[in-house]
């Protein structure tokens, strides 16, 4: 994990010169018995850190803790409000404009972060400078390119999906026994209201056991493609 938190000096950041910012926004939540709390924020950093590589953007550290509420049945899933995290966005894009840095990709590994729509909503009022990404078609397209197996309403929760992207880009968070967590829950109405205790017992939603480093690549490899055009959008040259 620590090779995907950003190592840069002042003068790395400098000479880089980048308008833009990359911030990966995770969770502390429950992941099964076979994968850590910190899933959500490896997933976001690993796309976070090949995003900045690739396009030459100010990398940030993540945001581990978020909105994790429905999670709460399970040992070990910590919480913040969606106000807190709203403000923590907020706050940080206006140090980042502040310091010349206009721009900012918001990477966001976990779906229950509602908000982080309504602060990027908000904020590009009246001049386009944040992104939230990967949104759904960015996700439908990188599953079609990396040739997963499950539907995107059966991979909700630690499923081929993200288990593909930790054995690509940290296999060692992925621990023995995670292909025999597969657990089928893909009409979900009161998500909600019941949170993920309603659906599932072993805390997944999805396929693990379909899951590949090779899938993880080509994930990655599509993701990083489509940012381009959400970077387009803030940052046009």
């Amino acid at each position: 994990m620590d090779d995907l938190i950003t190592h840069a000096t002042t003068k790395d950041v400098s000479e880089l010169g980048s308008a833009v910012a990359v911030l990966p926004v995770g969770s502390f939540e429950q992941h099964g018995d076979h994968l850590p709390l910190i899933t959500d924020t490896a997933i976001a950093c690993l796309i976070a850190r090949r995003v900045a590589d690739d396009h030459g953007l100010f990398l940030l550290p993540p945001i581990t803790i978020s909105c994790s509420h429905e999670h709460a049945f399970k040992a070990g899933t910590v919480s913040i409000t969606a106000g807190t995290l709203y403000a923590m966005v907020n706050d940080i894009w206006r140090s980042l404009e502040a310091s010349g840095v206009p721009g900012l990709l918001i990477v966001n590994g976990h779906g229950g972060n509602y908000v982080l729509q309504n602060v990027v909503q908000e904020l590009n009022v009246g001049n386009p400078r944040i992104a939230l990404f990967p949104v759904r078609e960015d996700r439908a397209k990188a599953r079609a390119d990396a040739g997963l197996e499950s539907s995107s309403a059966e991979d909700m929760h630690g499923g081929e999906f993200e288990v593909s992207l930790l054995l690509h880009g940290a296999p060692d968070l992925v621990r023995e026994g995670i292909a025999a967590d597969d657990h089928s829950a893909p009409s979900r109405p009161h998500l909600l209201t019941l949170g993920m205790a309603g659906y599932t017992a072993n805390g997944v939603i999805g396929r693990p056991s379909l899951a590949s480093a090779a899938k993880g690549k080509a994930l990655l490899d599509s993701l990083s493609r489509s940012a381009r055009a959400h970077l387009g959008v803030i940052a046009p040259r």
